[in-house]
């Protein structure tokens, strides 16, 4: 199971380099869409398959309990984002170069946390594993473009920002490799580390990137687009688990 996290993991890292489609003119419109898939895969994930498969791993006589635990996590990921004044969709500001390397800094706890959450997913089960990779990945396309432009917008020549937003990325393999060894000698928490996650994977659905889709709907076009995108994926997703999980 330790290589196929160590794959899931660096899979995850190469998304950083979408930064060399950035300057193509459709990629904001194509980003639009896949916001709103992201959003909606995170928030089928979490609740199609981490939470169900998480209760069924507790003990009945815990499992209402265990609801604080996605609480925990909706908590933590609020104070990591405020303590480091960083958004995963990037949002259009002004930037300097203070700020890129903020944003550097929150991405490697970021994606070290994400690497954590893989392993965990692995070692629940591996169709686990793979959905929640999946799903990690599809939200970290919007978040990676939204981190190169930071970096770009903060002074940074395009291939050192490629560069360095990569090397903030594999800190996912690093997160993935230590959650398997710790999380595999105390198998017992798993299913609480992974509602944990499930509570920040909800908080980053929610606060930043359903935000980010409700500023694109002043277009009236591309926002009913977006809205279908976003209603199709959560039952196509939803079919696939009654149907396959």
């Amino acid at each position: 199971m330790l290589v196929e996290i160590i794959i899931a993991t660096f899979v995850v890292s190469l998304v950083s380099f979408i930064g060399i489609l950035i300057s193509n003119k459709h990629i904001h419109k194509f980003i639009h869409y896949m916001i709103s898939f992201a959003a909606a895969s995170l928030i089928s994930v979490v609740f199609f398959d981490l939470i169900p498969e998480s209760f069924s791993e507790i003990p009945s006589g815990e499992v209402a309990f265990s609801l604080i635990y996605i609480v925990i996590g909706i908590v933590s990921f609020f104070l990591i984002e405020t303590f480091l004044h960083w958004h995963h969709c990037g949002k259009e500001h002004t930037h300097t170069k203070p700020e890129g390397a903020l944003i550097l800094g929150g991405d490697f706890f970021h994606n070290f946390f994400d690497g954590i959450l893989i392993a965990g997913a692995f070692l629940l089960n591996y169709s686990t594993g793979i959905l929640v990779t999946f799903s990690v990945l599809v939200h970290e396309i919007p978040h990676e473009v939204g981190n190169f432009a930071v970096l770009i917008h903060s002074g940074f020549k395009k291939n050192k920002a490629l560069l360095l937003n990569f090397y903030s990325a594999l800190s996912a393999v690093l997160g993935g490799v230590l959650g398997y060894f710790v999380l595999e000698k105390i198998s017992f928490v798993i299913p609480y580390v992974v509602l944990i996650s499930a509570g920040g994977l909800l908080y980053i659905a929610l606060s930043d990137i359903v935000p980010s889709m409700h500023e694109h709907l002043k277009e009236s076009k591309t926002g009913v687009i977006e809205t279908i995108v976003f209603v199709l994926t959560i039952a196509l997703f939803k079919i696939f688990f009654v149907l396959f999980h």
